[in-house]
C-alpha cells in the first residue's frame, strides 16, 4: 500500500525566501516543495502539496484530505496562534496531523508560544528551517510503524 500524505501550507508562505529571510530562510516555498517531492520519491511515497492565504481554504483542503490522504504536515503559519476553526477540522477529520514551524516558535514573541494545532496533532516540528518538512514527512512515516 502507498502511502499518502497531505503538505498543506497556510498564510505567507508563498512569500519564503523574500518573506523575513532572517527568520524563515533563504528558501523558497517552490524549494521546499522540491524538496518534499524528492523525499517522497525516496520514501515510496505520494504527496500533494498545497498552499493558502485563506483559513476557509485551509479548512476546505483538511476536510477533502479524509479517505484520500494517510496524514498531513501542516505549517499552518499565523494561524497556529490564532484558529480555534483550523484545530475544530483537524479534530473532525480523524487523520494523523504533524504540526509544523520553519522557526523556533517557542522562542519567539510570546503570542506564537500559543498552538491551537499541538492539542490535535500527533507531534510538532519547529526550528529547522526547511528541513523540517522531510523530517515531518519521517516522523508521520514512523507514527504508521514505517521507517525509510
Amino acid at each position: 500500500m502507498t502511502r499518502s500524505i497531505l503538505i498543506l501550507n497556510g498564510p505567507n508562505l508563498n512569500l519564503l525566501g523574500t518573506r523575513q529571510p532572517e527568520v524563515y530562510g533563504p528558501t523558497t516555498l517552490a524549494d521546499i516543495e522540491a524538496m518534499c517531492y524528492r523525499k517522497a520519491k525516496v520514501l515510496g511515497i505520494e504527496i500533494v502539496f498545497a498552499q493558502s492565504n485563506h483559513e476557509g481554504a485551509l479548512i476546505d483542503t483538511l476536510h477533502a484530505a479524509r479517505g484520500v490522504h494517510d496524514g498531513i504536515v501542516l505549517n499552518a503559519g499565523a494561524y497556529t496562534h490564532t484558529s480555534v476553526a483550523l484545530m475544530d477540522a483537524i479534530s473532525s477529520i480523524m487523520l494523523p496531523v504533524v504540526e509544523l514551524h520553519l522557526s523556533n516558535i517557542h522562542a519567539r514573541e510570546e503570542f506564537r508560544r500559543t498552538s491551537f494545532i499541538a492539542p490535535v496533532a500527533i507531534g510538532q516540528i519547529c526550528g529547522f528551517g526547511a528541513a523540517g518538512y522531510p523530517l515531518a514527512m519521517d516522523a508521520l512515516l514512523s507514527y504508521f510503524g514505517e521507517t525509510e
